[in-house]
C-alpha cells in the first residue's frame, strides 16, 4: 500500500509540474512581445521569407519579403509597411532593387503585395519610383510566385500609375531549399449580411 500511495503521489506530482510548465510557458509567450500579447496577435497579414524561382542554371532570381499589416489597421491593407526586394542576374546582365510596402492583402496562403521601387542598382536602376506588386502562394515546401511586370519585360516598364496591391498569378515556382516564403492570412472584420 506504501508502494501505491508513493506511486499515486509521484503521478500527481508529475502532472502537476506538466500542468504549471504549461501555463507558465503560455503566460510567458503572452507577454513576450512586451506589448502584452504574442507578436501574430499584433498583426493582420504578413508575407515573410526569402526564396530563389526554380530557373534554368546561370539564371538567378531571389525574392526576399518583410512585409506587415498591423492589428490596428487590419480594414486597411493600405496601411501595410515593410520592404521586399528582389535581384534578377542571367550571365553579364542584372541588378538588385528594394522596394517600399504600401499595400498587403493576404487570403488563405496567398499573398500579393505592392510597394515603390526605391533602391535599385545596375540594369534594373530605371525602375526606381515604379510601384511593382508581386504575388506568393505559400504552398509549403515549393512555393507559387507571380509579379505585375510579368507581361510587360521589366520593372521599370511598369506605368506610371500602376495601381497598389496588383500582380500577376503564381505561375512561377520557387526552388526547394533555397529558402522558404510564409503568408499570415488577413484577419478583418467582415461585414454583416
Amino acid at each position: 500500500m506504501n508502494r501505491r500511495l508513493t506511486h499515486r503521489r509521484t503521478k500527481i506530482a508529475a502532472i502537476a509540474a506538466v500542468l504549471l510548465i504549461t501555463t507558465a510557458t503560455a503566460a510567458g509567450s503572452a507577454v513576450a512581445d512586451g506589448k502584452g500579447g504574442p507578436a501574430k496577435e499584433r498583426e493582420a497579414a504578413a508575407l515573410t521569407g526569402t526564396a530563389k524561382l526554380q530557373r534554368q542554371a546561370g539564371d538567378d532570381v531571389t525574392m526576399s519579403f518583410d512585409a506587415h499589416l498591423d492589428a490596428k489597421d487590419k480594414q486597411n491593407p493600405l496601411a501595410a509597411h515593410g520592404t521586399f526586394r528582389f535581384s534578377h542576374y542571367m550571365g553579364d546582365w542584372g541588378g538588385a532593387t528594394e522596394a517600399k510596402v504600401d499595400c498587403l492583402i493576404t487570403g488563405g496562403k496567398v499573398a500579393v503585395v505592392s510597394g515603390v521601387i526605391t533602391k535599385a542598382d545596375r540594369d534594373l536602376k530605371d525602375a526606381v519610383g515604379k510601384r511593382v506588386g508581386i504575388t506568393v502562394h505559400d504552398t509549403g515546401k515549393v512555393d507559387g510566385l507571380g509579379y505585375s511586370w510579368a507581361a510587360l519585360g521589366l520593372p521599370q516598364e511598369s506605368p506610371d500609375d500602376f495601381p497598389k496591391c496588383v500582380s500577376s498569378a503564381p505561375f512561377e515556382k520557387t526552388k526547394a531549399g533555397t529558402g522558404d516564403l510564409k503568408v499570415l492570412p488577413w484577419k478583418f472584420d467582415r461585414p454583416a449580411n
